[in-house]
């Protein structure tokens, strides 16, 4: 276990330490030193409850793409997805709805934290219908499948298995979705609501489309561009929640980046682990449970366009999908460890 989590340790032993003197930097008193601490611990918590999913998600994508794009994956992505998505993409957002410069943005976050926090607020609405209009197409598009052989919760699966010959069945459902969730917002609100989503849908369909082309035919010496690109789109939608979710904890920028950063090097640990154990291939219900869990979010950053959710009830929610995942593959090994006593 060590050998996979000891750079995670390692970022949290600094990550931590940073925590702390942010603490006496804004306070100067040990006790804010003890409260940034304490956050920094429950944000890296946060991420790795909501993000455990998007670790068994990557290693479905990773186990089919070459050494050398895994491996780009895997130090490339965790900059782009520690950086970009925990810092990078606030600021975007603030400087977008403020109508204001990125060091502007900067100097906002740290000496009005509280104005940037709202302005993050105020682009909750577009985020959860781009996340969750990008999710939901990612968890159908697993389930609509005719070429998946393994079903765990077998009525539903095999139904929409049996489905999957209808063209276009997954964007039709996920349209479906957003018209019903529009019509339950204000007049003033639909407008910004659908853009997003059509973004999100459009933003799936040009990744998978992308994916297609630059891994196949002439151009497969691209040799996972594709795959690396869908897998970065992915990492950005399960990070909204986790981002909009950590200012609900605190309204510092440093401090949730910091939390947030810590959790997602474990995500990334945890991805290799999966890979290179093949733990997927163990446990055969494992990357379902995922799936049901991404679906899961999807839902919920929808619903929450219409009222606040909890983001430990997301959490706990997908996690209980993948422990049931976890005792059911469990179960299936030793029932078929033993043909004898399964007979």
């Amino acid at each position: 276990m060590f050998k996979y989590f000891r750079w995670s340790f390692a970022v949290t032993v600094i990550g931590l330490g940073l925590c702390v003197w942010l603490g006496w930097a804004y306070t100067g008193r040990i006790s804010g030193m003890i409260a940034f601490a304490t956050i920094g611990v429950i944000l890296s918590v946060l991420e790795i409850s909501l993000s455990f999913d998007n670790a068994i998600v990557n290693a479905n994508k990773l186990k089919d793409m070459s050494d050398v794009w895994r491996q780009r994956f895997l130090t490339w992505g965790i900059l782009i997805a520690v950086f970009g998505m925990r810092i990078i993409f606030p600021l975007a957002v603030v400087s977008i709805a403020a109508k204001i410069g990125p060091i502007e943005a900067i100097r906002l976050a740290a000496t009005e934290p509280s104005e940037y926090a709202r302005l993050i607020g105020a682009a909750h609405l577009s985020i959860s219908a781009f996340g969750g209009t990008f999710l939901m197409m990612v968890a159908l598009s697993y389930f609509i499948d005719p070429d998946k052989e393994v079903d765990w919760l077998r009525p539903l699966e095999n139904l929409l298995r049996t489905w999957a010959s209808v063209r276009g069945l997954a964007i039709g459902l996920v349209l479906l979705i957003v018209l019903l969730i529009s019509g339950l917002l204000d007049e003033a609100l639909r407008g910004q609501f659908l853009i997003a989503a059509v973004a999100g849908l459009v933003a799936f369909i040009a990744v998978e489309t992308l994916g297609h082309v630059l891994d196949r035919g002439p151009m497969r010496a691209a040799g996972g561009l594709g795959a690396f690109m869908y897998l970065e789109v992915l990492d950005a939608s399960f990070s909204f929640d986790g981002v909009i979710g950590a200012f609900a904890l605190t309204q510092n920028l440093f401090l949730i980046a910091i939390g947030l950063g810590i959790g997602a090097m474990y995500v990334r640990s945890m991805t290799i682990m999966l890979v290179e154990k093949e733990t997927l291939t163990e446990f055969r219900y494992l990357e379902h449970g995922a799936f049901y869990s991404v679906l899961v979010l999807s839902c919920v950053m929808f619903v929450q366009s219409l009222v606040h959710i909890p983001e430990v009830i997301t959490g706990l929610i997908g996690a209980g999908f993948i422990l049931l995942s976890l005792v059911s593959s469990v179960r299936y090994n030793k029932r078929h460890s033993h043909p004898a006593a399964a007979e």
